[in-house]
Protein backbone atom coordinates (compact mmCIF):
# COMPACT_ATOMS: atom_id res chain seq x y z
CA UNK A 1 0.00 0.00 0.00
CA UNK A 2 1.66 3.49 -1.03
CA UNK A 3 1.85 6.21 1.51
CA UNK A 4 -0.77 8.45 2.40
CA UNK A 5 -0.02 11.74 0.29
CA UNK A 6 -0.62 15.55 1.33
CA UNK A 7 -1.63 18.50 -0.40
CA UNK A 8 0.69 20.02 2.61
CA UNK A 9 4.86 19.44 2.27
CA UNK A 10 5.44 16.91 5.47
CA UNK A 11 9.25 16.25 5.32
CA UNK A 12 9.49 12.40 4.51
CA UNK A 13 11.46 11.56 7.42
CA UNK A 14 8.81 13.67 9.91
CA UNK A 15 7.33 11.45 12.98
CA UNK A 16 4.01 13.17 11.66
CA UNK A 17 3.29 11.84 8.51
CA UNK A 18 -0.64 11.57 7.32
CA UNK A 19 -0.06 7.90 9.04
CA UNK A 20 -0.23 8.89 12.30
CA UNK A 21 -2.52 12.02 13.12
CA UNK A 22 -1.98 12.08 17.31
CA UNK A 23 -3.36 14.82 19.77
CA UNK A 24 -2.37 17.24 22.11
CA UNK A 25 -2.58 20.59 23.47
CA UNK A 26 -0.86 23.58 22.59
CA UNK A 27 -0.84 27.60 23.00
CA UNK A 28 0.60 29.71 20.14
CA UNK A 29 0.72 33.02 18.98
CA UNK A 30 -3.22 33.08 18.44
CA UNK A 31 -3.75 32.08 21.70
CA UNK A 32 -0.87 32.59 23.96
CA UNK A 33 -2.75 32.11 26.83
CA UNK A 34 -5.88 29.60 26.47
CA UNK A 35 -4.55 25.99 26.03
CA UNK A 36 -6.05 24.13 22.66
CA UNK A 37 -6.32 20.76 21.60
CA UNK A 38 -3.97 20.21 18.34
CA UNK A 39 -2.77 17.80 15.93
CA UNK A 40 0.66 17.62 14.53
CA UNK A 41 1.11 17.12 10.62
CA UNK A 42 4.62 17.41 9.46
CA UNK A 43 6.64 20.46 10.39
CA UNK A 44 2.57 22.34 11.43
CA UNK A 45 0.52 21.78 13.81
CA UNK A 46 -3.39 21.86 13.19
CA UNK A 47 -5.19 24.55 16.15
CA UNK A 48 -8.51 22.56 16.47
CA UNK A 49 -10.74 25.10 18.34
CA UNK A 50 -9.80 27.11 14.99
CA UNK A 51 -10.79 24.57 12.62
CA UNK A 52 -13.95 23.73 14.47
CA UNK A 53 -14.93 27.44 14.76
CA UNK A 54 -13.51 28.33 11.09
CA UNK A 55 -16.31 25.28 9.55
CA UNK A 56 -14.04 22.83 9.28
CA UNK A 57 -15.87 19.87 10.49
CA UNK A 58 -18.89 20.90 8.47
CA UNK A 59 -18.23 17.73 6.37
CA UNK A 60 -18.30 15.24 9.63
CA UNK A 61 -21.87 15.56 10.70
CA UNK A 62 -21.73 13.26 13.43
CA UNK A 63 -19.25 15.14 15.89
CA UNK A 64 -20.91 18.58 15.29
CA UNK A 65 -23.24 17.56 19.03
CA UNK A 66 -19.49 17.62 20.58
CA UNK A 67 -17.47 20.23 19.00
CA UNK A 68 -17.01 21.57 22.49
CA UNK A 69 -14.47 19.14 23.04
CA UNK A 70 -12.22 21.12 20.64
CA UNK A 71 -12.39 24.15 23.10
CA UNK A 72 -11.41 22.47 26.25
CA UNK A 73 -7.53 22.80 27.86
CA UNK A 74 -7.00 18.90 28.18
CA UNK A 75 -8.12 15.81 25.76
CA UNK A 76 -9.99 14.33 28.66
CA UNK A 77 -13.76 15.53 27.12
CA UNK A 78 -12.72 14.11 23.43
CA UNK A 79 -10.86 10.73 25.30
CA UNK A 80 -14.34 10.30 26.46
CA UNK A 81 -16.15 10.20 23.29
CA UNK A 82 -14.85 6.81 22.64
CA UNK A 83 -12.44 5.04 20.39
CA UNK A 84 -15.04 4.90 17.13
CA UNK A 85 -15.30 8.96 17.73
CA UNK A 86 -11.56 8.80 18.11
CA UNK A 87 -11.18 6.84 14.33
CA UNK A 88 -13.75 8.59 12.80
CA UNK A 89 -11.79 11.95 13.47
CA UNK A 90 -8.72 10.52 12.46
CA UNK A 91 -9.99 9.11 9.06
CA UNK A 92 -11.56 13.11 8.15
CA UNK A 93 -8.67 14.73 9.18
CA UNK A 94 -6.38 12.12 6.94
CA UNK A 95 -8.96 12.88 4.21
CA UNK A 96 -9.21 16.96 4.68
CA UNK A 97 -5.01 16.69 4.30
CA UNK A 98 -4.74 14.22 1.31
CA UNK A 99 -3.48 15.40 -1.81
CA UNK A 100 -7.08 13.95 -3.40
CA UNK A 101 -9.17 15.09 -0.34
CA UNK A 102 -13.19 14.63 -0.84
CA UNK A 103 -13.62 18.38 0.83
CA UNK A 104 -11.05 20.29 -0.77
CA UNK A 105 -13.51 23.68 0.14
CA UNK A 106 -12.95 22.84 4.01
CA UNK A 107 -8.98 23.46 4.04
CA UNK A 108 -6.99 22.88 0.70
CA UNK A 109 -8.60 25.50 -0.50
CA UNK A 110 -9.48 27.65 2.18
CA UNK A 111 -6.85 29.66 2.67
CA UNK A 112 -8.24 32.36 5.56
CA UNK A 113 -8.85 29.23 7.63
CA UNK A 114 -5.00 27.88 7.06
CA UNK A 115 -4.26 31.47 8.17
CA UNK A 116 -6.57 30.26 11.69
CA UNK A 117 -5.85 27.25 11.91
CA UNK A 118 -2.71 25.63 10.36
CA UNK A 119 0.82 26.95 12.43
CA UNK A 120 4.13 26.63 11.94
CA UNK A 121 5.30 24.82 14.73
CA UNK A 122 7.71 26.51 15.88
CA UNK A 123 5.24 28.93 16.32
CA UNK A 124 3.28 27.04 19.10
CA UNK A 125 4.20 25.45 22.50
CA UNK A 126 2.99 21.85 24.05
CA UNK A 127 1.66 21.09 27.28
CA UNK A 128 0.88 17.77 29.10
CA UNK A 129 -2.26 16.45 26.86
CA UNK A 130 -4.52 15.52 29.80
CA UNK A 131 -5.55 16.20 33.45
CA UNK A 132 -3.86 13.27 34.87
CA UNK A 133 -5.88 11.47 37.73
CA UNK A 134 -4.21 8.76 38.68
CA UNK A 135 -0.80 7.01 37.71
CA UNK A 136 0.06 3.40 37.87
CA UNK A 137 3.94 2.61 37.04
CA UNK A 138 4.03 -1.51 36.21
CA UNK A 139 6.73 -3.47 35.70
CA UNK A 140 6.40 -5.45 32.61
CA UNK A 141 9.87 -5.27 30.81
CA UNK A 142 11.06 -8.82 31.61
CA UNK A 143 14.53 -8.14 30.55
CA UNK A 144 14.59 -5.26 32.68
CA UNK A 145 13.50 -7.04 35.96
CA UNK A 146 15.51 -9.99 35.08
CA UNK A 147 18.95 -7.82 34.53
CA UNK A 148 17.84 -5.83 37.87
CA UNK A 149 17.07 -8.76 39.99
CA UNK A 150 20.54 -10.41 38.90
CA UNK A 151 21.89 -7.17 40.54
CA UNK A 152 20.49 -7.61 44.14
CA UNK A 153 19.40 -11.14 44.27
CA UNK A 154 21.50 -13.29 41.49
CA UNK A 155 20.47 -15.06 38.48
CA UNK A 156 18.94 -17.69 40.39
CA UNK A 157 16.47 -15.55 42.52
CA UNK A 158 16.76 -12.88 40.13
CA UNK A 159 12.26 -12.57 39.29
CA UNK A 160 9.98 -12.98 42.42
CA UNK A 161 7.85 -16.37 42.25
CA UNK A 162 4.78 -14.16 41.27
CA UNK A 163 6.44 -12.21 38.28
CA UNK A 164 5.13 -14.38 35.53
CA UNK A 165 1.54 -14.64 37.18
CA UNK A 166 0.83 -11.13 37.29
CA UNK A 167 1.48 -7.55 36.17
CA UNK A 168 3.32 -6.02 39.05
CA UNK A 169 2.97 -2.32 39.71
CA UNK A 170 2.63 0.67 42.44
CA UNK A 171 0.84 3.58 42.46
CA UNK A 172 2.90 6.80 41.28
CA UNK A 173 2.60 10.26 41.67
CA UNK A 174 0.32 12.18 39.39
CA UNK A 175 1.19 15.30 40.15
CA UNK A 176 4.52 15.33 39.14
CA UNK A 177 4.20 14.07 35.95
CA UNK A 178 5.36 16.57 33.43
CA UNK A 179 5.55 17.53 29.71
CA UNK A 180 8.61 17.10 27.32
CA UNK A 181 11.19 19.69 27.81
CA UNK A 182 10.09 20.60 31.86
CA UNK A 183 13.57 20.57 33.67
CA UNK A 184 14.23 17.88 36.00
CA UNK A 185 15.35 19.12 39.77
CA UNK A 186 17.97 16.34 40.86
CA UNK A 187 15.91 15.29 44.75
CA UNK A 188 16.99 15.28 47.83
CA UNK A 189 16.41 12.28 50.07
CA UNK A 190 17.48 9.57 52.62
CA UNK A 191 20.84 7.96 51.24
CA UNK A 192 23.07 4.82 53.06
CA UNK A 193 26.19 6.00 51.61
CA UNK A 194 27.84 2.63 52.93
CA UNK A 195 25.18 -0.65 52.77
CA UNK A 196 28.16 -2.99 53.98
CA UNK A 197 28.01 -0.39 56.71
CA UNK A 198 26.46 -1.65 60.86
CA UNK A 199 24.49 0.05 62.40
CA UNK A 200 23.06 1.70 58.95
CA UNK A 201 22.50 5.10 59.59
CA UNK A 202 21.31 7.28 56.53
CA UNK A 203 22.52 10.50 55.08
CA UNK A 204 20.82 13.16 53.95
CA UNK A 205 21.49 15.27 50.73
CA UNK A 206 21.23 15.06 46.65
CA UNK A 207 20.51 11.44 44.61
CA UNK A 208 24.43 10.34 43.96
CA UNK A 209 22.83 7.84 41.34
CA UNK A 210 20.36 9.56 39.15
CA UNK A 211 18.63 7.41 36.56
CA UNK A 212 16.28 6.81 33.93
CA UNK A 213 13.78 4.52 32.79
CA UNK A 214 12.64 4.32 29.06
CA UNK A 215 8.91 3.03 28.95
CA UNK A 216 5.47 3.76 27.16
CA UNK A 217 2.72 5.36 28.93
CA UNK A 218 -0.63 4.99 27.75
CA UNK A 219 -3.81 7.14 28.65
CA UNK A 220 -7.38 5.65 29.54
CA UNK A 221 -10.49 6.77 27.69
CA UNK A 222 -12.82 4.77 29.77
CA UNK A 223 -14.35 5.00 33.16
CA UNK A 224 -15.63 1.73 35.44
CA UNK A 225 -17.95 1.54 38.19
CA UNK A 226 -16.23 1.00 41.69
CA UNK A 227 -16.38 -2.70 42.20
CA UNK A 228 -16.93 -3.34 38.47
CA UNK A 229 -13.48 -4.96 36.34
CA UNK A 230 -13.00 -3.93 32.88
CA UNK A 231 -12.87 -7.77 31.80
CA UNK A 232 -9.64 -8.36 29.20
CA UNK A 233 -10.41 -8.57 25.22
CA UNK A 234 -12.64 -5.80 23.23
CA UNK A 235 -13.47 -3.85 26.75
CA UNK A 236 -10.12 -3.77 28.18
CA UNK A 237 -8.42 -2.67 24.67
CA UNK A 238 -11.38 -0.29 23.49
CA UNK A 239 -10.47 1.48 27.61
CA UNK A 240 -7.08 2.70 25.72
CA UNK A 241 -6.72 6.04 24.48
CA UNK A 242 -3.60 6.30 22.84
CA UNK A 243 0.28 5.71 23.87
CA UNK A 244 3.38 8.52 24.79
CA UNK A 245 6.93 7.91 24.93
CA UNK A 246 7.65 8.03 29.01
CA UNK A 247 10.77 8.70 31.21
CA UNK A 248 10.64 8.04 34.98
CA UNK A 249 12.96 9.49 36.50
CA UNK A 250 14.62 7.65 39.19
CA UNK A 251 16.84 8.27 42.22
CA UNK A 252 18.61 4.64 42.97
CA UNK A 253 20.08 5.51 45.73
CA UNK A 254 17.18 7.09 47.83
CA UNK A 255 15.16 3.99 46.19
CA UNK A 256 17.72 1.39 47.72
CA UNK A 257 17.14 2.91 51.22
CA UNK A 258 13.58 3.08 51.12
CA UNK A 259 11.43 0.39 49.17
CA UNK A 260 11.63 -2.07 51.86
CA UNK A 261 8.73 -3.13 52.52
CA UNK A 262 5.87 -0.96 50.59
CA UNK A 263 7.98 -0.20 47.64
CA UNK A 264 9.51 3.29 45.80
CA UNK A 265 8.06 6.21 47.19
CA UNK A 266 10.81 9.56 46.61
CA UNK A 267 13.00 7.88 44.72
CA UNK A 268 10.29 7.93 42.08
CA UNK A 269 7.94 10.62 42.89
CA UNK A 270 10.29 13.80 41.74
CA UNK A 271 9.63 13.49 38.10
CA UNK A 272 8.01 11.76 35.14
CA UNK A 273 8.46 13.24 31.49
CA UNK A 274 6.03 11.84 28.78
CA UNK A 275 6.51 13.31 25.70
CA UNK A 276 3.27 15.82 23.91
CA UNK A 277 1.35 14.11 21.44
CA UNK A 278 -1.02 11.19 22.09
CA UNK A 279 -0.57 8.48 19.53
CA UNK A 280 -3.68 6.28 18.74
CA UNK A 281 -3.68 2.71 19.21
CA UNK A 282 -5.35 2.86 15.53
CA UNK A 283 -2.50 4.34 13.89
CA UNK A 284 -0.09 1.73 15.60
CA UNK A 285 -2.17 -1.12 14.73
CA UNK A 286 0.12 -2.31 11.68
CA UNK A 287 2.97 -2.51 13.64
CA UNK A 288 1.32 -5.38 16.65
CA UNK A 289 3.79 -7.55 17.55
CA UNK A 290 3.99 -10.84 20.21
CA UNK A 291 4.42 -10.22 23.60
CA UNK A 292 7.57 -12.02 24.87
CA UNK A 293 6.39 -15.72 25.82
CA UNK A 294 4.88 -16.53 28.82
CA UNK A 295 4.84 -20.18 29.23
CA UNK A 296 2.72 -19.67 32.90
CA UNK A 297 -0.74 -20.64 33.07
CA UNK A 298 -2.12 -17.75 33.59
CA UNK A 299 -5.47 -16.84 35.64
CA UNK A 300 -8.71 -16.88 33.22
CA UNK A 301 -8.94 -12.87 33.95
CA UNK A 302 -5.72 -12.36 32.13
CA UNK A 303 -5.70 -14.65 29.23
CA UNK A 304 -5.67 -12.13 25.82
CA UNK A 305 -7.19 -14.10 22.74
CA UNK A 306 -4.41 -13.14 20.73
CA UNK A 307 -0.46 -12.51 21.20
CA UNK A 308 0.10 -9.56 19.45
CA UNK A 309 -1.27 -6.83 21.74
CA UNK A 310 1.83 -4.90 22.11
CA UNK A 311 4.15 -3.07 19.42
CA UNK A 312 7.06 -3.10 17.18
CA UNK A 313 7.95 0.56 17.97
CA UNK A 314 11.54 1.56 17.79
CA UNK A 315 12.78 3.31 20.78
CA UNK A 316 16.46 4.80 20.90
CA UNK A 317 17.71 6.73 24.18
CA UNK A 318 19.99 10.14 23.55
CA UNK A 319 22.41 11.68 26.08
CA UNK A 320 23.31 15.13 25.89
CA UNK A 321 26.47 16.53 28.02
CA UNK A 322 26.62 20.12 28.97
CA UNK A 323 28.65 20.96 26.31
CA UNK A 324 26.47 19.71 23.52
CA UNK A 325 27.62 16.39 22.75
CA UNK A 326 25.36 13.76 21.85
CA UNK A 327 25.38 10.05 22.23
CA UNK A 328 22.79 7.75 21.08
CA UNK A 329 23.09 4.83 24.62
CA UNK A 330 20.44 2.23 23.68
CA UNK A 331 17.99 1.05 20.91
CA UNK A 332 15.25 -1.34 21.41
CA UNK A 333 11.61 -2.44 20.45
CA UNK A 334 8.56 -1.50 22.49
CA UNK A 335 7.76 -5.57 21.96
CA UNK A 336 10.08 -5.97 24.84
CA UNK A 337 7.16 -6.88 27.12
CA UNK A 338 5.85 -9.67 28.97
CA UNK A 339 1.99 -7.94 29.76
CA UNK A 340 0.47 -5.93 27.58
CA UNK A 341 -1.69 -2.83 28.51
CA UNK A 342 -5.20 -4.32 28.24
CA UNK A 343 -3.50 -7.10 30.56
CA UNK A 344 -2.67 -4.28 33.17
CA UNK A 345 -5.95 -2.20 32.81
CA UNK A 346 -7.61 -5.94 33.79
CA UNK A 347 -5.48 -6.38 36.85
CA UNK A 348 -5.66 -3.13 37.92
CA UNK A 349 -9.49 -3.52 38.17
CA UNK A 350 -10.00 -6.92 38.74
CA UNK A 351 -10.26 -6.29 42.75
CA UNK A 352 -13.24 -3.56 41.87
CA UNK A 353 -10.87 -0.56 41.23
CA UNK A 354 -12.87 2.22 39.05
CA UNK A 355 -10.61 3.23 36.29
CA UNK A 356 -10.79 7.16 34.96
CA UNK A 357 -10.65 9.25 32.00
CA UNK A 358 -7.03 10.36 31.42
CA UNK A 359 -5.86 7.97 33.78
CA UNK A 360 -1.37 7.32 32.61
CA UNK A 361 -0.19 3.53 33.00
CA UNK A 362 3.40 3.02 32.63
CA UNK A 363 4.76 0.20 30.66
CA UNK A 364 8.08 -0.19 33.17
CA UNK A 365 11.19 -0.25 31.80
CA UNK A 366 11.82 -1.58 28.09
CA UNK A 367 14.96 -2.89 28.09
CA UNK A 368 16.09 -6.19 25.26
CA UNK A 369 18.53 -9.30 26.12
CA UNK A 370 21.95 -7.65 25.13
CA UNK A 371 24.05 -4.72 26.11
CA UNK A 372 23.38 -1.83 23.62
CA UNK A 373 19.36 -2.34 24.09
CA UNK A 374 18.91 -1.43 28.09
CA UNK A 375 16.25 0.94 29.44
CA UNK A 376 18.14 2.55 32.27
CA UNK A 377 21.67 3.51 33.41
CA UNK A 378 21.26 1.05 36.48
CA UNK A 379 21.81 -1.65 33.63
CA UNK A 380 23.75 -0.58 31.02
CA UNK A 381 26.39 0.71 33.95
CA UNK A 382 26.01 -2.92 35.84
CA UNK A 383 24.80 -1.49 38.97
CA UNK A 384 27.11 1.59 39.02
CA UNK A 385 30.27 -0.75 38.41
CA UNK A 386 31.02 0.29 34.62
CA UNK A 387 31.57 3.43 32.95
CA UNK A 388 29.23 4.08 29.61
CA UNK A 389 31.45 5.96 27.33
CA UNK A 390 30.00 8.54 25.60
CA UNK A 391 31.18 10.70 22.80
CA UNK A 392 34.46 12.88 23.14
CA UNK A 393 36.03 9.93 26.07
CA UNK A 394 33.26 11.22 28.71
CA UNK A 395 31.94 8.79 30.59
CA UNK A 396 28.65 8.46 32.98
CA UNK A 397 27.44 5.75 35.32
CA UNK A 398 24.41 8.19 36.08
CA UNK A 399 23.35 11.18 35.47
CA UNK A 400 25.04 14.41 36.13
CA UNK A 401 23.86 18.13 36.39
CA UNK A 402 23.31 19.18 32.97
CA UNK A 403 23.09 16.26 31.16
CA UNK A 404 20.01 15.82 28.95
CA UNK A 405 18.25 12.90 28.16
CA UNK A 406 15.87 12.66 24.72
CA UNK A 407 13.80 9.41 24.27
CA UNK A 408 12.37 9.27 20.66
CA UNK A 409 9.90 6.40 19.45
CA UNK A 410 8.70 5.70 15.53
CA UNK A 411 6.66 3.34 13.75
CA UNK A 412 7.59 2.48 9.75
CA UNK A 413 9.44 3.97 6.68
CA UNK A 414 10.06 7.45 5.48
CA UNK A 415 6.72 9.10 4.44
CA UNK A 416 4.26 6.51 6.39
CA UNK A 417 6.00 6.99 9.81
CA UNK A 418 4.31 7.20 12.74
CA UNK A 419 6.11 8.39 15.19
CA UNK A 420 5.81 10.43 19.21
CA UNK A 421 8.37 13.27 18.43
CA UNK A 422 11.13 13.42 21.67
CA UNK A 423 10.67 13.33 25.56
CA UNK A 424 12.98 15.34 26.72
CA UNK A 425 14.54 16.09 30.21
CA UNK A 426 17.40 18.32 31.24
CA UNK A 427 18.46 17.76 35.34
CA UNK A 428 19.01 20.94 37.26
CA UNK A 429 21.28 21.17 40.38
CA UNK A 430 19.06 19.98 43.51
CA UNK A 431 17.64 22.56 45.41
CA UNK A 432 19.79 23.67 48.55
CA UNK A 433 18.36 22.94 52.05
CA UNK A 434 20.14 23.64 55.28
CA UNK A 435 18.63 22.56 58.67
Amino acid sequence: MSPLKSWLPIPQDSDFSLSNIPFGIITSKNSQTEKRPAIPIGDHVLDLKAFSAGNGFSALPSIKAHLNVFSQPTLNAFAALGQSVHKEVRSYIQDVFSESSSHPEILKDNEGLKKEALLPKQETKCHLPMQIGDYTDFYAGLNHAFHVGVLFRGPDNALQPNYHHIPIGYHGRASSVVVSGTPISRPNGQILLDPAATPKVPSFGPSRRLDIELELGCFLCTTNKIGEPIKIGKEAEEAVFGFVLMNDWSARDIQAWEYVPLGPFNGKNFGTSISPWIVLPCALEPFRANKLENKTDLLPYLKEGRDDTVYNISLSVDLTTPDGSTSTISRVSASNLIWSFPQMIAHHSIGGCPMNVGDLLGSGTISGDGEDDLGSLLEMSNGGKKDIMLAGMDIRRFLKDGDTVTLKGVCGKDGERVGFGECTGRIESAVSLNF
